[in-house]
């Protein structure tokens, strides 16, 4: 059986499977975001980004780029260093960017608001 990514070289299995790279991104989302709020100021579109693929009406298509998008930007060890104060995130906030260009459709109210608390929980949600 040929897969959607046959065309582009590319096996998903390389990817792992879903609920394993699900597992893996949740560990230590929410602590990379923090970290890297300074650095990459669309942070709360990255987690809007990640609701979006926990929530079970999205295609798996998108939550499958959306994982391995977070998956890059979490992972200790990349092409840049996210130590490096100042670049250290510039090449997962490219990925990023990419990736959230391609899913934003996919992206709703309900996930920018679980974001925006996730990222802020000390102000009022209902605050604008």
């Amino acid at each position: 059986m040929t897969s959607r990514f046959d065309d582009l070289g590319f096996d998903a299995e390389f990817l792992g499977p879903e609920e394993e790279q699900k597992a893996r991104v949740s560990e230590r989302i929410f602590t990379v975001a923090r970290k890297a709020m300074r650095q990459i100021p669309f942070m709360e579109d990255v987690l809007a980004a990640y609701y979006c693929a926990l929530d079970p009406a999205t295609p798996s298509r998108v939550r499958g780029a959306i994982f391995a998008a977070l998956a890059y930007f979490v992972m200790p060890f990349d092409a840049v260093p996210d130590m490096l104060v100042g670049i250290g995130f510039g090449d997962d906030a490219s990925i990023l960017l990419g990736v959230l260009a391609l899913v934003r459709a996919h992206v709703r109210d309900e996930h920018l608001a679980a974001a925006r608390k996730a990222l802020h929980p000390e102000t009022d949600s209902a605050a604008p």
